[in-house]
């Protein structure tokens, strides 16, 4: 047996908790994305919204979603359970999706969004912070890279769902947003049955984040990474401009979900294998060519003609998603200090939620003042400056 061989053979195995999650997040997004495929339509189309507001709907929601996670990592850390955040966090996702069957007007979706998304920020920061929490340093890119595979497969096969039911149901919106409940509630079941906190000391917990000597305790590098994760986010807008631009393009309502079907294949294909890469490589590498690769997916979505322009480059805008997000999971639990690792992600999300929340309004007021092409124009200007900066700086993991 070679050393390579060796070495991996003698790498502990991926955690029950941890697949637990991953299937939790799958059954989730299959839910979540049966709607969001067909949301930006369904408020543009069917209620008559500007994109305007569609960006605004889209950027405070997912900002919500960032600047919750701020109190429930600090929540999980402070009790040293993390599962009943997690669990609250999906009842509620779970709870939100009979409001976008029901809406009929822009408001209610708006509150059912925002519903959602605060479920997410109650779950987000204490589930990354467990996988950290029940995962070595030696297999935590693989460890994160498996939630995430299995969370970007729900989130291709929640549009599949959605363009065989919008066929089955004859176009009937509404019909398909009250079929997501059943992959809702198998998400909650998953928690409840699948994961398990890890036991920690009373001395383990965190004191108040918001203490001078807690803020301390993060390193140069932590602070490093929330800039990088501040100028990446800005130049990465809401997917639902990737939908609104397909349709734009020619692609019929009813296909309209095939949009994150084509961003989450390579999505899923490819986090794995970047999870695993990044316990290898350089994390600046990694940075670098998910940048490259969003740069080109905006290029193309705002300049290659017809549909299988604007495909191509939703496909590149997953491959830098599975270069990336899973990535920076990583690095956030290996510049925080172990017991204050739910706030150390918390207070990572409200950077990026913010920058996220800003880059969709003005993304939304470029579409309309400009076009469609100048929103995406914007977006690779942004990425290659991301760029330039993260090669400006002297910054690697630990």
């Amino acid at each position: 047996m070679n050393q390579s061989s060796a070495q991996a053979a003698s790498r502990p195995g991926i955690p029950r908790t941890v697949w637990a999650l991953g299937f939790v997040s799958l059954f989730m997004d299959i839910s979540s994305e049966m709607i969001h495929a067909l949301t930006p339509l369904f408020l543009t189309v069917t209620l008559g919204a500007s994109v305007i507001l569609v960006g605004v709907i889209e950027g405070v929601a997912e900002a919500t979603a960032q600047i919750i996670k701020v109190f429930s990592g600090y929540i999980s850390d402070r009790t040293g359970r993390r599962k009943w955040l997690i669990l609250m966090g999906y009842g509620l996702g779970a709870l939100s999706k009979p409001l976008f069957a029901i809406a009929g007007e822009p408001n209610l979706v708006f509150a059912a969004r925002f519903a959602d998304r605060i479920g997410k920020g109650i779950r987000g920061a204490p589930r990354d912070a467990l996988v950290a929490d029940v995962t070595s340093p030696a297999i935590r890119g693989r460890a994160y890279g498996v939630r995430q595979a299995l969370d970007s497969i729900g989130a291709f096969v929640g549009p599949l769902l959605a363009v065989a039911l919008m066929a089955l149901l004859a176009n009937d919106i509404r019909a398909v947003f009250w079929c997501a409940l059943v992959p809702a509630a198998l998400a909650v079941m998953c928690v409840l049955l699948g994961v398990e906190d890890r036991k920690r000391d009373a001395n383990e917990r965190a004191r108040p984040p918001i203490r001078l000597s807690d803020l301390r305790s993060f390193e140069h590098g932590y602070w490093v990474l929330i800039g990088i994760g501040v100028v990446f986010t800005s130049a990465r807008f809401s997917e639902a401009f990737l939908v609104l631009k397909a349709h734009e393009a020619g692609l019929p309502l009813t296909l309209a979900p095939l949009v994150l079907v084509a961003m989450n294949v390579p999505f899923s294909l490819g986090a794995y294998p970047a999870g695993a890469w990044s316990d290898r490589v350089p994390p600046k590498v990694l940075l670098l060519l998910g940048l490259a690769t969003l740069a080109c997916a905006d290029l193309l979505l705002a300049f290659a003609p017809g549909l299988w322009g604007v495909f191509a480059g939703i496909a590149l805008w997953g491959a830098h998603m599975a270069l990336t997000q899973g990535l920076l999971a990583k690095l956030v639990a290996q510049h925080a200090p172990e017991t204050m690792r739910g706030s150390a992600f918390g207070m990572f999300n409200l950077a990026t939620g913010v920058a996220m929340l800003g880059a969709s309004v003005v993304a939304g007021i470029l579409w309309e003042q400009f076009g469609s092409s100048a929103t995406f124009v914007a977006g690779a200007m942004l990425a290659m400056f991301a760029a330039i900066l993260l090669g400006v700086f002297e910054w690697r993991a630990r």
